[in-house]
């Protein structure tokens, strides 16, 4: 029997992480090989990395990047990333979120962050349209589960 969604790690599949580095697979291995990312192997042999392992990796290896001159661009983005850090007082939260190379931070009611269980390792989507962040939650699945 699997524990209620709410009490689940948030788990990422090699290709996820992948997917959200902007980097290969093999590149995914490689790390996972060399001892960078720590990952753990379920009964089915599949490598999982835990969402706060990845969080603190990816937070440590963000690498800053020359901006391209803008020609023509949406006035909605969105990135998708990992919570790198939740910072909540009575009323207010701070949430970092490390989206590939960029640092996103979005201040939020403390009740919009609770509700979307806002912690280090899970995945999320980081709308921007001005000056507001508004995060999202994907349509992927969080524990792995098909």
């Amino acid at each position: 029997m699997n524990p209620p969604k709410n009490l689940r790690k948030a788990q990422y599949k090699i290709g996820q992480v992948a997917s959200l580095l902007g980097v290969s697979t093999d590149t995914v291995r490689r790390w996972t090989e060399s001892g960078e990312l720590d990952t753990r192997r379920t009964e089915g042999g599949h490598r999982l990395i835990d969402g706060k392992d990845l969080a603190r990796f990816m937070a440590k290896n963000a690498k800053p990047i020359e901006p391209e001159q803008v020609v023509a661009q949406s006035a909605r983005n969105r990135f998708p990333g990992i919570v790198t850090r939740v910072i909540k007082d009575k009323v207010m939260a701070q949430v970092d979120i490390q989206a590939g190379p960029h640092r996103v931070v979005s201040l939020m009611s403390r009740e919009a962050a609770d509700q979307l269980e806002l912690e280090p390792g899970k995945m999320v989507v980081a709308s921007i349209k001005a000056t507001n962040v508004v995060v999202d939650l994907p349509e992927i699945s969080q524990n792995n589960e098909s």
